[in-house]
């Protein structure tokens, strides 16, 4: 009795920490989808600028972005590492370099990228290296991607800004400025996850609050459906 207590707790506590175990409508293999074909596209995307953040796990990072007024779309995906087209088996593997990251969509007219990188900032814990809550792994480090000079000098002074100001007395600063070299969209089942499976355990018990904490943080940052 004693051993199906524990096994219990296990099964538990492994369905609430882990990022994309499988999609609630069905177990799906991580790398069982194929590779870069994703349900959706941002709608018109003519005119829009494009960022790129990693910051744990990126179905929570996506349904952020999406909530904020002028981002269009967020896609999920991986950056920062070497190999060409990677799985999410092989990047949770630690082995290809790359972190899960999203794409984000957005309208310059609306949202600068200064404010998508107080956003980024704002809505993970940068002093953390290699995890993100109970998401660790080399796939949950956190990087702000530039893909230019203008945007690395934002990044790189709002980092300065933050250390000036000692807004984590209780950590250093550990996110990688990064140039953006290639990003690849993650598997279709990603895409999504959070508005598509409320219920997942995950979702519920990390995704969705983290959301909150941020739309609490930032309110005026919101679009109004949110």
């Amino acid at each position: 009795m004693k051993n199906l207590h524990i096994l219990a707790l296990a099964a538990l506590i492994f369905s609430f920490s882990a990022c994309a175990n499988t999609s609630a409508e069905a177990p799906v293999e991580k790398d069982a989808a194929p590779i870069n074909v994703v349900a959706k596209k941002p709608v018109n995307v003519e005119g829009l600028s494009k960022a790129y953040f990693a910051s744990g796990c990126f179905w929570c990072v996506e349904a952020i972005y999406e909530s904020v007024n002028g981002v269009k779309e967020a896609v999920s995906g991986y950056a920062g590492g070497t190999k060409v087209n990677p799985t999410y088996k092989e990047v949770g593997s630690g082995r290809t370099g790359h972190a899960e990251t999203v794409e984000v969509y957005y309208d310059p007219e609306v949202v600068d990228f200064k404010t998508l990188v107080v956003v980024f900032f704002g809505s993970h814990d940068p002093t953390t290296p290699n995890r993100q809550g109970p998401d660790y792994g080399t796939a949950y480090r956190s990087i702000a991607f530039y893909q230019n000079a203008e945007e690395k000098k934002i990044i790189e002074d709002y980092i300065a800004e933050l250390v000036a100001n000692g807004t984590y007395k209780e950590g250093e600063i550990v996110t990688e400025v990064k140039e953006l070299k290639a990003f690849y969209e993650a598997e279709e089942y990603h895409q999504d996850f959070e508005r598509r499976n409320p219920n997942q355990g995950y979702v519920r018990a990390v995704s969705i609050p983290r959301l909150n904490r941020f739309k609490n943080k930032f309110p005026d940052l919101l679009k109004e459906n949110h």
